[in-house]
C-alpha cells in the first residue's frame, strides 16, 4: 500500500503540476511544453524533491513519448513525406555533420580527451522530434511543408545519430564492430522504408478483417497493438522506440479519419504525453552548475548546438526558400531526451566525467527550451496547409 501510495502521489503531482504550468504558459502565449518541462525541474530532486527519475516514472515517460509520436504519425500522410524525401536527406546529413564537427573541435580546443570530445559531438548530433512535434501540433502546423521536412529528416537523423553513437560506444571499448554497425544501419533503413511504402497497403487490406471483429473500438485497439509492436521492433534493432511509433502512425494515417483513430487516441495522449516532458525537467541537475569553470563550457556548447543545427539543417533545406529553411533549422534544434540518452551511455561506459555529463545535460535542456518559442515565432503566420 505504501508503495502504491508513492507511485500515485508522484503521478498526481507530475500531471497536476504539468497542467498547471501549461495553463500559465498558454495564458502567457508561450509553448505549453516549456511549462511542462519547468514543472519537472520544480518537482525534481534539484528543488522540491517530490519526484524522482526511477524506473517506473521513466517507463511512463517513455510510453508518453511513444503515444506522442504515434499521434503525430497519424496526422502525417506517407506520400507527403515521400515528396520531401530528397530535401529531408540533405537536412539530416548536414544536420549531423556540422554539429558533430563543431562540438568535437571545440572540446579538442579546450584540451579534453578524444573520447569525451567525440561524445560531446555525438550528443550535439541528436534531434528530439518529440519536442518539435508537440509544438507543431499545438500550432496546427503539422501539414506545412517545413513540418513534413522536419519529421522526415528527424527519422533519418535518428538513424544517423544512433549509428554515430554506436561508433562512439565502440571507440570507448577500443574497437569498432563494423559488422554489427552495418547490420543495424541496413536494418533501420530497410525497416523504415518498408513501413512507409508498404504499411498503408497492408493496413488497407486488413480493413475487412477489422470490420468483422466484434469488440468495441477494434480499429483503435489494433492500432495501439501495431504502435507498441513497431516500437518494440525498433528497440530490438538498436533504434529509438519513438521512431517505430511514428512509423506505425504513418502506416495508419490514410485510415485515421475513417476509423476515428485520432479521436480515440487524443484522450490517452493528453494524459500520457505530459509525463514525458515533466521527466525531461526532473532529470536536470541544477546543483551541478556549481562546478568550477563549467558555466562557460555549457554556454559555448549550447550556442554551438543551436547555431550548428540552424546552419546545417537550414543549408540542407535552402531549396525551400529562406523562411522554410529557418523553420526547419529551428525545428531540428532540440536535443531533449535523445541528448540525455547519449550522455547516459557515456557515463555508464565510464568514458566521460560527471562534468562533461553535466555539459551535455544542460545543452540538451537549453536547446529544448530554446526551440519551442523560436519555432512558434517563425511559424505563427503559417497556415494549416503546405506553405
Amino acid at each position: 500500500m505504501a508503495h502504491s501510495g508513492k507511485l500515485l502521489f508522484e503521478l498526481f503531482v507530475m500531471f497536476a503540476g504539468a497542467k498547471l504550468l501549461a495553463e500559465i504558459f498558454e495564458r502567457l502565449r508561450q509553448p505549453t511544453v516549456i511549462g511542462e518541462i519547468i514543472a519537472g525541474m520544480l518537482l525534481g530532486p534539484s528543488l522540491l524533491n517530490l519526484v524522482h527519475p526511477d524506473e517506473f516514472n521513466l517507463g511512463v515517460a517513455e510510453v508518453g513519448a511513444i503515444l506522442l509520436l504515434f499521434v503525430v504519425g497519424l496526422e502525417t500522410k506517407p506520400r507527403d513525406l515521400m515528396k520531401v524525401g530528397g530535401t529531408a536527406t540533405l537536412v539530416a546529413t548536414s544536420g549531423v555533420a556540422v554539429p558533430f564537427i563543431l562540438g568535437f573541435l571545440y572540446m579538442q580546443a579546450i584540451h579534453h580527451s578524444l573520447v569525451e570530445s567525440i561524445f560531446v559531438g555525438a550528443a550535439m548530433v541528436a534531434t528530439s522530434v518529440g519536442i518539435t512535434a508537440r509544438v507543431l501540433a499545438d500550432l496546427g502546423a503539422l501539414q506545412t511543408r517545413a513540418a513534413r521536412v522536419i519529421l522526415a529528416a528527424a527519422v533519418l537523423d535518428d538513424i544517423l545519430g544512433m549509428i554515430v553513437l554506436a561508433v562512439v560506444s565502440s571507440l570507448s571499448t577500443g574497437k569498432i564492430h563494423y559488422a554489427s554497425l552495418i547490420t543495424v544501419s541496413v536494418e533501420a533503413v530497410l525497416f523504415s522504408l518498408l513501413v512507409i511504402v508498404l504499411g498503408p497497403r497492408v493496413v488497407g487490406r486488413a480493413g475487412p478483417v477489422i470490420a468483422k471483429v466484434r469488440m468495441q473500438n477494434a480499429a483503435f485497439i489494433l492500432s495501439i497493438i501495431l504502435c507498441l509492436g513497431l516500437s518494440l521492433a525498433f528497440v530490438y534493432i538498436g533504434m529509438a522506440a519513438i521512431i517505430g511509433a511514428f512509423l506505425a502512425g504513418l502506416a495508419l494515417a490514410e485510415y485515421s479519419e475513417a476509423w476515428k483513430l485520432q479521436e480515440n487516441a487524443h484522450p490517452i495522449y493528453e494524459f500520457l504525453a505530459p509525463f514525458f516532458f515533466v521527466m525531461l525537467g526532473v532529470q536536470i541537475e541544477i546543483k551541478s552548475l556549481g562546478a568550477p569553470g563549467l558555466l562557460p563550457i555549457i554556454g559555448v556548447v549550447s550556442v554551438l548546438a543551436i547555431i550548428s543545427k540552424m546552419i546545417g539543417c537550414g543549408l540542407g533545406a535552402a531549396g525551400l526558400g529562406w523562411k522554410d529553411a529557418l523553420r526547419v533549422g529551428i525545428g531540428m534544434v532540440p536535443r531533449g531526451e535523445v541528448g540525455l540518452i547519449v550522455a547516459a551511455v557515456g557515463l555508464n561506459l565510464h568514458t566521460i566525467s560527471d562534468a562533461i555529463y553535466a555539459v551535455v545535460l544542460f545543452m540538451s535542456m537549453i536547446t529544448t527550451l530554446f526551440a519551442p518559442p523560436a519555432l512558434r515565432l517563425v511559424l505563427r503566420r503559417a497556415p494549416g496547409k503546405a506553405i
